[in-house]
């Protein structure tokens, strides 16, 4: 992979952990410091992402980290530019999010999304919601409603809603509808049908346990690492603020109602500012909604990058707290992946005048057969992409993938 426009040195899975950086990094005397809007980092989700279709999912990826980088120059503050992200990536008709995505048993769309600003700790999120082409946007403004404060007569705003009532409370507020059938792509619509006639020839099967089982399997691979493209970003802005943001539309052919781990609060995104912490974190998850769920891996990562150590920290939380996790003991593939970033302000040694730096730690890691990624600083003139693959001959939902890289931002104090 290409270095980020000389700000970034990748960290590959094969990596030793004495290359995270730390807060008292030596910074490159003779480097010109430089203003910049920030950085931002985005997933196309982890599952499996062909060959055949990898300039897609790449090239949406850039357009993604092209819309934040663009809102931050414009002075927007991380949740914006976050949420301007997800807008590009549920707009694409490759990704399970939005647009394009999977249909649940019923052939209808139910989509779930989250956002969470580390600035004001706010979290607003949508569940099993239909007819809404940007699902993002209406947790973005219940988190920006949740923001004005109280409502009438002392009541407390919502930060989650679910179903008809998210439908309408977005209308409510200025969201355009979308009719569910214009949501739908060809694509998403001939795996519906595929999908349709393999549960058919399923229950014409025995049901003695040796064919459950053997059904079960097919519904894992069906709903496993092939069919995981949940989208989410994280962002840190010009202020040092932090954000992150996850949209999906669910396993396919789930069961109407079914609201997956996009949604839940800990689950699908955490974003937070430092505080009384060494460092500000974002974190954005995809995977088995279930699996997420049970292990509440956004918060879990986020309280990991509290270490010293970033890359190590990642490593075992991956794999202790989530693919060895004691809540999903019986489950014979863990499947999920993350993308995440810390960051904290660093003083240039020797200091110059009313010049700080804001160091930026980001890393990306997945149980999946592959994980695709984008990221971006302000001051580059374009994103780079990647697909981050399982090393071969590995099983899915039994090992990880993990890499990343550094990048420095200077700000004009």
């Amino acid at each position: 992979m290409e270095s980020l426009m000389n700000s970034a040195e990748e960290q590959q899975h094969s990596s030793p952990p004495g290359n995270s950086w730390s807060k008292q990094e030596e910074i490159n005397k003779n480097e010109t410091p430089k203003c910049v809007g920030g950085f931002v980092l985005v997933h196309a989700g982890a599952g499996y992402h062909s060959e055949s279709k990898a300039k897609e999912y790449k090239h949406v990826c850039k357009r993604a980290c092209q819309r934040a980088v663009d809102r931050l120059k414009a002075g927007a503050l991380a949740a914006e530019a976050v949420a301007a992200a997800l807008v590009e990536l549920e707009d694409s008709p490759f990704t399970n999010a939005g647009m394009g995505s999977n249909l649940n048993l019923s052939g209808e769309i139910e989509c779930d999304a989250s956002i969470m600003d580390g600035k004001s700790l706010h979290y607003g999120a949508v569940g099993a919601i239909s007819g809404i082409k940007n699902p993002v946007l209406v947790a973005n403004r219940l988190l920006s409603e949740a923001q004005k404060g109280k409502l009438s007569a002392g009541r407390i705003p919502p930060c989650f809603l679910v179903g008809r009532g998210a439908h309408d409370w977005a209308v409510g507020h200025g969201i355009p509808p979308c009719p569910s059938e214009k949501m739908a792509t060809k694509f998403s619509l001939s795996a519906y049908k595929r999908n349709k006639r393999k549960m058919a020839l399923a229950e014409k099967m025995d049901t003695g346990h040796n064919h459950a089982k053997k059904r079960r399997q097919s519904s894992e691979t069906e709903n496993g690492s092939g069919c995981l493209d949940t989208v989410g970003a994280v962002v840190v802005d010009s202020e040092g603020n932090v954000a992150a943001a996850v949209s999906s539309g669910g396993l396919a052919m789930k069961h109407p109602g079914r609201v997956g781990q996009a949604a839940h609060y800990g689950c699908g995104c955490w974003a937070e500012n430092a505080f009384n912490n060494p460092y500000s974190t974002a974190v954005s998850t995809s995977g088995c909604g279930e699996h997420l769920i049970r292990t509440m891996l956004a918060r879990e990562c986020s309280a990991a990058l509290q270490s010293e150590d970033a890359h190590k920290a990642l490593l075992e939380t991956m794999q202790n707290k989530f693919i060895s996790s004691p809540f999903l003991a019986g489950e014979d593939r863990v499947l999920g992946g993350v993308i995440v970033l810390r960051c904290c302000r660093c003083v240039e040694s020797p200091p110059s005048q009313n010049i700080q730096g804001i160091l930026v730690e980001f890393l990306w890691s997945h149980t999946t057969e592959s994980m695709c990624v984008g990221y971006m600083s302000a001051q580059d003139s374009k994103a780079k992409t990647h697909i981050s693959r399982l090393p071969p001959g590995t099983v899915p939902g039994q090992c990880l993938a993990i890499e990343g890289g550094v990048c420095r931002l200077s700000v004009a104090e």
